[in-house]
């Protein structure tokens, strides 16, 4: 069965649907408009086989417990689309006596329901605000054969959206970066670098409006991630249908195509009598088979393989003696860097200024001139803010290379040899069983001035009188942009020659296991001019003082297992001379009252370390 083409579709909003809980049939799809498959009705629950998993995304495992939650989460491409589908849910129940119109088939006491939008833009808390609203008056009417208000949401979110550009503060309306790093303080800087290392990452908290928050907040501290970054992050199959994996072809997107584009072949395209660049070509020949002989898809991965094809830019790309055979030819000077040293630059720059964004040849979504978002969710790295129990098997699918993703039900976090690392949300904690990647993702001297910067700008101004703490400093916009001082100094860093200094200030072993990555190899391979303007180095790189000392032995006390129970044993050994005090009497107790009061207080000190004086002053704010 076809679905609905997306051309005919023309507001960002594709469907608005009702999913509600059968005692009988379990989650399904009670109505949807525009049908979901255009044969149906609105009524129907007959979903398009991308979609199956639609009905226990929108409606998650436990909601029962909790009176009203949120879900984000993301569907895969429908037919020709090749980008995601963003999914807000809205749940509600409701006590099945108080509804004006009891249908047949309500046989339970409440009756528990979820108000989806499907959309083509990631405005997870616009869309959010909206919807809150009309699925608080869609309950209240008590009568859910009521749909013409769920129509009317439909036309006024695609005539109010219709001309929303993915940038502002809307995008990142309902994520606070803040309120995360309050929770999880220095921790966010290794959740940042772990998603860097495209690792298999698993949040857990209930309930799921909680664990999509944190989620996606942590995804707004990447550069562009939300706005452009996520477009292939849900390219994945069905369960039924893994078993064809042999024989299916990979579905890739035209830009993705580029991924092994030779310079062999880039240069005869350049030397062609149409006297036009290949990228221009390329937009308007898409589907000439003249052209198509310039592609050479990445091949099929093996469950075998340990290194992914699709990870691996054909060599030509990269290599250095590539550009030695024609070096007199001007044209080719003229499209590449004869540099060997440099990049090979194979992507167009943005006609519109410094500023615009460019379709990137290789990662295939839209970059600023800096290269970013980099392409982490690309090529089998998925992103799902919340996997329902239905898609446990793809956490061990061998076409998905890793994930970010984020679950309610314990038997995900009882897996625990499916992730790499589980962030439990609720305790703010990061379990990582390798010890290896633990080392990997240490923080050295730098990360730490760094972490211990943004907590201390965001601790001393929570109580802000201005504008109730949405200020600049310490505020949300700040922070972002310091992560995008971090990322493009780290860029930059590795941009240099004989680099190693300046790169051990990220972590040695950090660097070299990110260089490997894909978004790494993806980036590199293109030439970004901006870069030049962006001043190499940590930040907070800077000789070692006094201070950092006590920062690490903090850093050490309140993370380890071993300070952790060195901490404890204090704390015991502290109740106990007290009770001493007591028991022998004023003269000596008093003693040791003093002396517990002075290791209580050393101890709170370590706990909370002063400021550190940052030997370097930081990069310029990026202001908005």
């Amino acid at each position: 069965m076809e679905p609905q083409s997306r051309d005919e579709v023309k507001g960002p909003v594709l469907h608005i649907v009702v999913v509600g809980f059968h005692h009988k049939k379990g989650c399904q799809v009670e109505f949807s408009y525009p049908p979901l498959v255009p044969d149906e009705g609105h009524d129907s629950n007959v979903l398009p086989d991308e979609w199956r998993y639609l009905p226990f995304l929108a409606l998650p495992d436990g909601a029962h417990n909790y009176q009203e939650d949120t879900v984000y989460f993301h569907l895969p491409p429908l037919g020709g689309d090749k980008k995601c589908v963003y999914g807000v849910s809205c749940y509600r129940q409701i006590e099945a006596k108080a509804l004006k119109v009891r249908q047949a088939d309500v046989t339970r006491e409440t009756v528990q329901k979820s108000v989806c939008v499907l959309s083509r833009v990631p405005l997870y808390g616009l869309l959010q605000a909206k919807l809150q609203l009309i699925t608080h008056a869609y309950f209240e009417e008590k009568d859910f054969s009521q749909i013409s208000i769920l129509k009317e949401l439909y036309e006024h979110m695609n005539g109010s959206l219709g001309g929303s550009a993915l940038e502002g503060s809307q995008v990142y309306l309902g994520l606070s970066p803040r309120d995360l790093i309050l929770h999880f303080r220095h921790k966010v800087l290794i959740l940042f670098k772990l998603i860097l290392l495209e690792k298999k990452v698993l949040f857990y908290v209930s309930p799921v409006s909680r664990l999509v928050g944190a989620l996606m907040t942590v995804l707004s501290l990447f550069p562009g991630m939300i706005e452009h970054g996520l477009v292939d992050s849900s390219s994945y199959r069905p369960r039924n249908s893994l078993s064809e994996d042999s024989s299916l072809e990979e579905s890739v997107s035209g830009a993705e195509e580029f991924v092994s584009v030779s310079v062999t072949d880039l240069d005869n395209a350049a030397l062609q009598g149409s006297g036009r660049p290949a990228a221009e070509n390329r937009s308007s020949g898409n589907g000439a088979e003249g052209d198509n002989h310039l592609l050479k898809p990445p091949a099929r991965t093996s469950p075998e393989s340990g290194d992914s094809d699709w990870e691996t830019l054909d060599p030509s790309v990269l290599e250095e003696g590539g550009t030695k055979e024609a070096a007199g030819d001007d044209q080719r000077d003229a499209a590449f860097d004869p540099n060997p040293e440099t990049p090979i630059t194979v992507q167009p720059q943005a006609v519109s200024g410094q500023g615009g964004l460019v379709q990137g040849l290789v990662s295939g979504l839209e970059e600023d001139q800096y290269g970013l978002p980099l392409p982490i969710f690309t090529k089998g790295y998925l992103c799902l803010p919340y996997m329902a129990l239905q898609q446990h098997h793809l956490l061990s699918d061998v076409t998905v290379r890793g994930f970010v993703a984020g679950a309610t039900n314990i038997l995900f976090r009882q897996q625990r040899h499916l992730s790499d690392a589980i962030i439990d949300v609720d305790e703010a904690s990061i379990q990582i069983q390798d010890p290896e990647l633990r080392k990997v993702l240490s923080l050295t001297t730098a990360d730490l001035r760094f972490a211990d910067y943004l907590v201390k700008h965001v601790t001393e101004n929570r109580d802000d009188v201005f504008l109730d703490g949405t200020g600049w400093e310490g505020g949300d916009e700040w922070i972002r942009s310091q992560f995008v001082v971090y990322l493009h100094s780290l860029l930059s860093s590795a941009l240099q020659e004989d680099n190693e200094r300046l790169l051990s200030d990220y972590g040695a072993a950090f660097v070299t296991a990110w260089k490997i990555t894909h978004n790494y190899r993806v980036w590199f391979s293109n030439k970004h001019p901006a870069m030049a303007a962006i001043t190499p180095g940590h930040p907070f790189q800077g000789q070692y003082s006094v201070a950092d000392v006590k920062l690490r032995l903090s850093h050490s006390v309140q993370n380890s297992e071993r300070g952790k129970k060195i901490g404890n044993a204090m704390m015991t050994t502290s109740r106990s001379m007290v009770q001493t005090g007591k028991v022998v009497g004023q003269s000596v107790g008093g003693a040791l009252t003093s002396a517990k009061s002075a290791m209580s207080s050393w101890f709170s000190t370590l706990a909370q370390p002063s400021a550190v004086a940052t030997p370097a002053e930081p990069l310029a704010e990026v202001k908005p």
